[in-house]
Order: C-alpha cells, then sequence, then structure tokens
C-alpha cells in the first residue's frame, strides 16, 4: 500500500501549521502520503480513531487531546508517562496503538539553538501540558529548581507533582508577580495561551542573561519573545519548537523510531523550514 494518510486532530484546528510542514516533509523523501487536518474534541477521539482503516499510519494531536491519547495507547515510553501527554499515534502495521511526546524533544532543540548549554533555574509560566513538557526538556538541561508563574494556583498540582518526582525545588508564584522572580533564571518560559497579556515589563538584567523559550507560534512574536527581542536576548520561540517536534514525528510515522534520523534529514527539515516560513 502506497498511500498512506496522516492527519492533525485538535480544537480549534483550521490554524494548525503541522499539514504544511508534514506535507513538505513526505515531497522531500519521495513519498505519496496525505496529511489532513481534522476538528475534533476529547469525547470524539476515540470513535475517530477506531474508524480508521489499514491506510492510515497516524495522527499528530494538538490540544485538547493530548491526554486523551494517552488513554487509546496499547504503548508508551517514561517521556509521556512524565508529561502525562502524548501528540503523537503510531498505527503500527501489527495493530498497535504507539504514541510519543515529541514536544519534549522540540523544547529541548529550539533552547540549543538559542544558546542554551546549561540550565540551573528556570520559570515557567503556565502550569498545562505545554508547561510539563517544557519541565521534562529542562531536567535534561542540569535542572535543579523551577519558579512556576500561574495565574490559578489550584491548577499547578500536576506540574508541582512533576517536579517533585524529578528532584527539583519548586516555588509557586502568582503571574502578576512575574517580574518579581525572573532575575537569575537561566530560562524564562512563557507557556501559556493566546491571548494571555504580559502586561508589566520584565527586568532588563533579566531579558539580556537568561534564554527566553516563548511557545507562541502565531502570531509572532509572543509576549514574552518581544520584550527579549527589544534588548537583542536570545530567543526560543514556538516555531522552532513546531519545527523540531514535528521532524521526530516524521521519523515515527516512517521508521518507527522517533531517534532515528531520515533519510536526507538535512534536506528534509530544510524544506519544512521554509513551508513553516
Amino acid at each position: 500500500m502506497s498511500i498512506r494518510r496522516l492527519a492533525v486532530v485538535g480544537s480549534p484546528i483550521a490554524h494548525s501549521l503541522s499539514p504544511a510542514l508534514h506535507a513538505a516533509a513526505y515531497a522531500a523523501l519521495g513519498l505519496d502520503w496525505a496529511y489532513e487536518r481534522h476538528e475534533l474534541r476529547e469525547h470524539e477521539l476515540r470513535g475517530f480513531v477506531d474508524g480508521l482503516d489499514r491506510s492510515w499510519r497516524g495522527l499528530s494531536a494538538t490540544m485538547p487531546l493530548k491526554k486523551e491519547l494517552v488513554r487509546l495507547a496499547d504503548e508508551s515510553d517514561r517521556t509521556v508517562a512524565l508529561t502525562g501527554a502524548a501528540n503523537t499515534l503510531l498505527l503500527a502495521d501489527d495493530g498497535r496503538r504507539i504514541v510519543r511526546n515529541t514536544d519534549v524533544a522540540g523544547v529541548e532543540h529550539a533552547l540549543r539553538d538559542a544558546g542554551l548549554e546549561s540550565a540551573a533555574h528556570a520559570v515557567v509560566a503556565g502550569a498545562g501540558a505545554t508547561a510539563r513538557s517544557v519541565l521534562v526538556a529542562l531536567d535534561g538541561f542540569g535542572l535543579r529548581s523551577v519558579t512556576v508563574a500561574v495565574r490559578d494556583p489550584s491548577r499547578a498540582a500536576g506540574l508541582v507533582a512533576l517536579a517533585d518526582e524529578l528532584l527539583l525545588e519548586v516555588d509557586l508564584v502568582a503571574l502578576d508577580d512575574l517580574a518579581h522572580v525572573v532575575v537569575g533564571a537561566d530560562v524564562v518560559a512563557w507557556t501559556l495561551p493566546n491571548g494571555v497579556a504580559l502586561d508589566r515589563e520584565l527586568p532588563a538584567d533579566a531579558r539580556r542573561e537568561s534564554v527566553a523559550l516563548d511557545v507562541t507560534y502565531h502570531p509572532w512574536p509572543g509576549p514574552l519573545a518581544a520584550q527579549w527581542l527589544a534588548v537583542g536576548g536570545r530567543v526560543a520561540s514556538g516555531r522552532d519548537m513546531l519545527l523540531h517536534q514535528a521532524v521526530r514525528q516524521v521519523r515515527f510515522f516512517v521508521s518507527g523510531q522517533t531517534e532515528h534520523p531520515l533519510p536526507r534529514e538535512a534536506q528534509v527539515e530544510v524544506a519544512m523550514a521554509a513551508a513553516l516560513a
């Protein structure tokens, strides 16, 4: 069977750049694969997956489906277990449903692109699924402590528990206090949804010395990145994250492995970056 089908699912989904990224990758690889988008809510995902025929190779998932995707899996890995979320489903030829979280690798490589080599302390704005992936990625840089800035402290319990599991010192502060806690951080990460404003100017010293990770990719720059760029600070963007996580999704769909490079991967990544631009 030469033609395989894939799609990105979630809600809202019309803004997703995944179809352009994946189409560019499969064209560069010479694969006649189709990549679609489908608007789905949590209660619709299981029925949709159950109805897929053998022409389907897998799905990419965005919000609000990353937790629900884990519940459908026959097989996952430690990263999925730590984050409680998956953004990639492989429909294996033997019928297994295998999930991975490539967001963590996307964060890691975006930070390395911005020049980060190690991080002892981070400040993370937000406590949702994306924040969990950011925290797991930062753990790989030697993180020892994190300050979490949130709008609603009652929704931060999962991220605090993850920090405890990673043996990190953790402090919880109100989002309005962000300006008071960013000085001295190696990384300041913004994981809040589009539309959440950053009304206060953060200290210039922090913007010059730390790396900003702003998961926003449309519109760009996001609220945190705009402040860092204004002083020439180092920024890891949501577009960088999106590209790097998508490369690993393509690897997974093509070979069943996220860590095995694609044939001519450098050229594939150039094509994907061009589609993203």
